[in-house]
């Protein structure tokens, strides 16, 4: 089969009530934008709500309407890798399933991929979410500016387009804790960002908890920055230095006989300070050293119970390692 020009990943999760509008939207947008050139991905990352059936029916109205499913949840960043995964398109769409990624900001994506750009990137000009959550997205982006040893676009989610080149160097990672927008940055390319305003959910809860949220967070600052390392080793030091400081002073003020505070609450204020200090050290070394034993593991990133509309279950590695025993034989 003849690749499609695009292919458009979604991963889903619990979003029944969503499915059907999602469907005709992309539809609408991609049977103009495309030219009826395209294969529409659905990730079902362990729904419990029904999705599961309802996207199977899509696949019986639309054979270009294909289906993993997993064998549990195993999260949104996973979902979105076995897209890419089993993606044929010469582009690839990246897109969330609660509608708060429209599909017509697709019209623009093309345009500039087809303009030479090899990412195309969605950046947030506007949450229509909660204060707390946009304070938080809002420190998380600024502080990964900051830290991060690559170039990470400010509010700039995974909702994106990745050329063919880019998708198969996507699939060629090995590593297991994934932060695809981080990748994205790190890969390089020609890269562009368009704004939009981010709309709010229209039905069902929004499944990145505050917990997740924090996972995420964790994987893009740990797998992108040794500065909380090197913050563990400043700690460390200022620690140590007050520790000296305190006790030069002690002496001091002894052999002049100058008076010195006594009492239990400075030096229990000391004593929790440094244990805090040493706890937290610990911990940022503990949080690299679980990842690196994760990696270590080689667990798959996903399982896939069935998939549903695929010609062949190979994913694109494979494919591609397909190609060069043929061309060497």
């Amino acid at each position: 089969m003849d690749a499609p020009e695009l292919s458009v990943i979604l991963p889903v999760y619990n979003e029944r009530e969503n499915l059907d509008e999602l469907l005709k939207r992309c539809l609408l947008v991609l049977e103009v934008a495309i030219a009826g050139s395209f294969e529409i991905i659905f990730v079902n990352d362990g729904s419990q709500d029904g999705s599961a059936d309802i996207l199977d029916t899509f696949n019986k109205l639309d054979p270009r309407i294909k289906i993993i499913h997993f064998s549990r949840n195993f999260g949104h960043q996973a979902a979105l890798q076995a897209g890419i995964d089993q993606a044929h398109g010469n582009a690839v769409v990246l897109m969330d399933s609660d509608l708060q990624d429209p599909p017509e900001l697709l019209h623009d994506f093309l345009a500039l991929w087809r303009q030479g750009y090899e990412v195309v990137y969605a950046v947030r000009k506007k949450r229509k979410e909660s204060v707390l959550k946009r304070a938080a997205y809002y420190s998380f982006y600024r502080t990964m500016k900051v830290v991060a040893e690559i170039d990470l676009p400010l509010d700039a989610g995974d909702f994106c387009l990745l050329d063919r080149k880019v998708v198969e160097v996507f699939v060629a990672l090995p590593e297991r804790n994934r932060f695809l927008r981080g990748l994205r940055s790190w890969i390089g390319f020609k890269q562009i960002g368009v704004e939009y305003e981010r709309d709010p959910r229209r039905f069902g809860t929004p499944k990145y908890t505050p917990a997740k949220l924090f996972r995420l967070a964790a994987a893009g600052y740990v797998g992108f920055s040794s500065m909380p390392l090197r913050l563990a080793s400043w700690m460390g030091f200022v620690s140590a230095a007050l520790g000296f400081g305190i006790g030069a002073w002690a002496i001091l003020a002894k052999i002049a006989g100058a008076p010195t505070p006594s009492g239990w609450a400075s030096m229990t204020a000391v004593t929790l300070f440094v244990g805090g200090m040493q706890l937290l050290v610990i911990g940022i070394v503990g949080e690299y050293l679980s990842r690196m034993y994760d990696e270590v593991r080689n667990r798959p990133l996903y399982i896939v119970r069935s998939q549903v509309g695929f010609d062949r279950n190979t994913t694109s590695a494979q494919r591609r390692l397909l190609d060069v025993v043929q061309a060497s034989g």
